[in-house]
């Protein structure tokens, strides 16, 4: 007989995400769609939905679950928003950003990360997101406004040109503090007068480097 029970990793998982605060229905629902092992190395896929960060190609990671669910639960999406991520990396977060928003446009400097990440959205029919390779903290003018913006590497600063490209009422979400050790997550939502901010949890990331990089 065969059952139609989720595997016990799988299962961990979920429980995992809700033990540690992740409440939001949609979010939860979409971290236990999208098949996190298509996005990792095969030699880390029995491992896939462990909570911890894996590393992956060009010396980045992926982050681990509940990261991945708390920056996404933060950003308070809605089926009408477009958002922008910096720093695509496997493509992971994206994946789960498309079930959640209309539109997603993610820029990676690594021209490898970012060809892997639009073959596996491809593959999982992400047509609404598109995979830009880029400089994400020196973008054109020309791209943007975006409802949501997630930055997923380390920035010591927020750049002012991403918080100029959020509509009112925006929200922008970013590892800010030192390249080399513990930033805090910050949650930046634009009003109209002005900018709030507020500090979340602290987190590990990998550097936001500038610039398109010239190998790999």
């Amino acid at each position: 007989m065969i059952s139609n029970q989720p595997p016990p990793e799988k299962m961990m998982f979920q429980l995992t995400l809700r033990r540690r605060g992740i409440s939001d229905q949609a979010v939860l629902r979409t971290m236990e769609e999208v098949p996190r092992e298509l996005f990792v190395e095969a030699a880390d896929r029995d491992g896939a939905y462990r909570d911890s960060a894996l590393p992956i190609a060009c010396g980045q990671t992926i982050s681990q679950p509940f990261v991945v669910a708390y920056m996404t639960e933060q950003l308070q999406l809605q089926k009408q928003h477009r958002v922008l991520e910096i720093g695509t990396g496997s493509g992971y977060q994206a994946a789960v950003l498309s079930r959640l928003a209309r539109e997603v446009l993610t820029v990676e400097r690594y021209r490898k990360l970012a060809d892997t990440a639009r073959a596996r959205l491809e593959k999982l029919n992400c047509h609404n997101v598109e995979v830009m390779l880029g400089d994400g903290l020196n973008l054109p003018g020309n791209i943007g406004p975006f409802d949501r913006i997630i930055v997923t590497a380390a920035v010591e600063q927020v750049p002012e040109n991403l918080v100029e490209r959020l509509e009112i009422g925006g929200i922008l979400i970013a590892p800010v503090g030192p390249h080399q050790g513990v930033q805090t997550l910050t949650r930046l939502i634009r009003t109209e007068a002005g900018i709030e901010r507020k500090e979340l949890v602290e987190v590990r990331f990998v550097p936001a480097l500038p610039g398109v990089a010239r190998e790999l």
